[in-house]
């Protein structure tokens, strides 16, 4: 080839090249290009902060409320396609919208048939019926689509029988009235809502042969006393004399026919008539102005002062009414229950923002979509938040100027009320890929109860990224205090390692992130705002579960300038950030120390001489603190370290490792075979006395009044092993990767 062609070949390339280049660089969209964020960038959390509207989640509450939604409803399927547009904008959207769907066992009332409570004689003759339905107050609690009150999975019958009154209907209230000479068998039972759960009340009653519950939600519980309708709703945030709090009596969690299975329709299923965890006798919720109809006629003993309400008469045991009253005395309660099971398809909604460096780890942000009726507060005050705080990452995104470090997972979770099934399917079918890179999982339900103070639950490790977060964002209010600040004002402790502090709540089972810490050992968190507690002794916020929870009680009673939706929403949004975007992990492991101090303290003080007496030592159970709590301050240690040079990203990701998975050593699926999804050997239901680990509270509980040698004290010498083992499996997970 002569030369002349050698050069007219070269320049012919490089014309090419020059023009692929000014081609390329033409065809290329404007505004692909993403940052890739190295540390959570503080202009960009400062930016998100100040773009969170309380106008426009009090326009998102608006739109969720305007509707009653119970999980399966049109309304319901309705909301899901509102989320899917949402999250699909092409101004404010997500990187992905989608849906995942599960047939799920769900328990609902005859619409032609109503459950009802009736006050018959010997012959059949009604004396008195009490129809479970709420007055129409505001116009919102009469429509077709409001479903009456009721016991959500209690089975259909019609039990009849002589009233008692049992209070919270717990073990030891039905063991005060057998120990009052009364005779339980056949009896229906009268119980007020709290301390016990709704579904172990009728656990409870028919152990002792009660056929029939009643439960209902005592003003003196709920209303600070106030029962009078010019004291309650609208007048006030009370709830009316007719308010009945509906709820699942389901005892487990998760789609009651697939437990560890996804609810798919190629699942294997119980058959629904051997599923476990149903109420075993009928049970009906009624309000306190049919309550008090039947309580303040009742005969026999007077009720303990423990067990007195605010109703407006003497509280008496019975069985059976009095003479004199309203009923005459061989009068007994009719409870005709027409509950049933059907099988319905619910949709959790995935809303994915995929990380720039990290896009394997997943930060998980959820909150319940489901309501009994309008659910203004829950939990629609909590789908308000997540759609104003995704309208504003979204904007962001679409604009190019953020993208995470690692990944973010909006979830909107199905058939929560019927026991936190959307969530409970979701880890079931996702568990090793949740298991495997989830940093943390943040949980808003109610956003707010009231706007008096922060209410922050969680894992020790997520305490340190809640606090940051409440530092740095002014509380609602006058005061100009930061959210930190005020939260330290109504709930707070003294501790060893940090001086007075807001007191953090723990996690049981009352939301979606129960699946998440329990069954998949992931460091979770639940943001609220809340009331104050030396002004109120309500357990709950008053309109809960019933129909009165509307758009008009959230505006008229509970945050009328919504500036506590908005203080969450600036929670939740920097604790999803910092978790997202921070190089560290901020979850802080030595706050678990604390704990474990404190579980080490009073196994120490009410347990040692005991346990010695039957040959078990607390020895191995103190090493293995010391253990821990060595292993923790030298990870924090190298932290340290690391954060004053450049450290290498591979470093990093190792130590990232090791705080992540932390929360996943303390899982032992053998350690409670009798509870279904509990794991975490930590935070497992205590009944035992002593707060100190679960199940060794529990196997000592048992074992109290048992010989030496038995079966009951080789379960706490087993219970023992299993948190000695734990405690050096999570030290050493925090020890140096290469320490093997």
């Amino acid at each position: 080839m002569s030369w002349v062609k050698v050069v007219g070949l070269g320049v012919g390339a490089a014309a090419l090249l020059g023009l692929g280049i000014i081609l390329g660089h033409f065809a290329i969209p404007k505004g692909v290009e993403r940052p890739v964020p190295q540390d959570l960038d503080l202009e960009i959390l400062e930016a998100v902060m100040k773009q969170l509207d309380a106008g426009k989640i009090r326009e998102n509450l608006r739109e969720l409320s305007r509707q009653p939604h119970v999980a399966s409803s049109p309304r319901d399927e309705a909301l899901v396609q509102l989320l899917l547009q949402r999250w699909g904008d092409q101004a404010s959207g997500l990187d992905e919208a989608r849906t995942v769907e599960y047939e799920v066992l769900l328990s609902f009332p005859s619409p032609e048939r109503p459950n009802l409570v009736e006050v018959v004689v010997p012959n059949g003759a009604v004396l008195h019926a009490y129809l479970p339905k709420e007055e129409n107050v505001t116009g919102e609690q009469g429509g077709s689509d409001v479903v009456q009150p009721y016991a959500a999975y209690a089975p259909s019958g019609t039990p009849q029988g002589l009233l008692i009154y049992a209070n919270h209907g717990t073990e030891d209230d039905f063991q005060y009235l057998l120990n009052q000479g009364i005779n339980l068998e056949g009896t229906i039972a009268l119980t007020r809502y709290g301390v016990a759960g709704r579904g172990a009340k009728a656990v409870n009653a028919a152990k002792h042969g009660v056929v029939g519950v009643l439960v209902y939600t005592d003003p003196g519980d709920i209303n600070d006393g106030h029962s009078f309708p010019n004291e309650t709703f609208p007048y006030s945030w009370g709830l009316p004399p007719s308010g009945v709090e509906r709820g699942s009596y389901y005892e487990y969690f998760g789609d009651p026919v697939t437990p560890y299975l996804p609810a798919h329709p190629s699942s294997f299923r119980l058959d629904s008539n051997n599923a476990s965890g149903f109420p075993p006798i009928p049970a009906q919720p009624i309000g306190f102005q049919d309550a008090e109809g039947l309580l303040c006629n009742l005969q026999g003993p007077a009720a303990p002062a423990s067990w007195k309400g605010a109703l407006h008469c003497e509280y008496r045991l019975g069985p059976g009414f009095k003479s004199g009253g309203d009923f005459t005395e061989d009068s007994q309660v009719k409870v005709s229950v027409h509950n049933h099971l059907e099988l319905r398809n619910s949709s959790n909604v995935l809303g994915i923002i995929r990380g720039a460096v990290e896009p394997d780890r997943y930060v998980v942000y959820g909150n319940h979509r489901d309501s009994w009726v309008h659910g203004a507060v829950d939990p629609s005050s909590g789908t308000a938040v997540l759609l104003e705080l995704s309208r504003v990452l979204g904007t962001l995104l679409k604009k190019g100027t953020w993208r995470p470090r690692r990944s973010i997972v909006l979830a909107s979770w199905g058939a929560e009320e019927f026991g936190l099934i959307g969530s409970t399917e979701f880890t079931e079918e996702f568990f090793s890929k949740l298991q495997e890179r989830t940093v943390a999982y943040i949980n808003v339900d109610i956003s707010v109860f009231a706007s008096a103070t922060l209410r922050g639950q969680g894992t020790p490790p997520v305490q340190s990224v809640i606090f940051s977060a409440a530092k740095e964002i002014r509380s609602p209010g006058p005061s100009g205090l930061s959210i930190y600040d005020n939260w330290i004002r109504y709930t707070n402790r003294s501790s060893p390692v940090y001086g007075w502090i807001p007191s953090m709540g723990t996690l049981g089972a009352g939301s979606d992130y129960a699946p998440f810490i329990h069954y998949l050992g992931i460091s979770s968190m639940d943001i609220a705002y809340t009331y104050d507690r030396s002004k109120t002794s309500a357990r709950i916020y008053p309109t809960y579960h019933t129909a009165f929870d509307t758009f008009e009680y959230v505006e008229k009673f509970v945050d009328p300038d919504f500036s506590s939706h908005q203080a969450v929403a600036r929670m939740a949004g920097s604790v999803l950030l910092r978790l997202s975007d921070s190089f560290f992990l901020p979850l802080k492991v030595s706050d678990y120390s604390e704990t474990l101090h404190g579980f080490l303290q009073a196994a120490q003080q009410d347990l040692r001489d005991l346990l010695e007496q039957h040959g078990i030592s607390l020895g191995p159970l103190v090493t293995a603190v010391e253990k821990f709590e060595a292993a923790a301050t030298a990870l924090g240690q190298r932290i340290s370290d690391l954060q004053k040079g450049s450290p290498d990203p591979l470093q990093v990701r190792m130590v990232n490792d090791q705080l992540m998975l932390l929360e996943r050593t303390f899982l032992n699926p053998r350690a409670f075979p009798e509870e279904r999804y509990y794991s975490h050997v930590l935070w497992a239901p205590r009944r035992g006395s002593v707060a100190t680990f679960p199940g060794l509270a529990n196997a000592c509980s048992k074992a109290n009044n048992t010989d030496h040698g038995s079966e009951e004290w080789a379960e706490v010498h087993r219970q023992l092993s299993i948190v000695v083992a734990a405690l050096e499996g999570a030290a050493a997970t925090l020890r140096p990767v290469d320490d093997l």
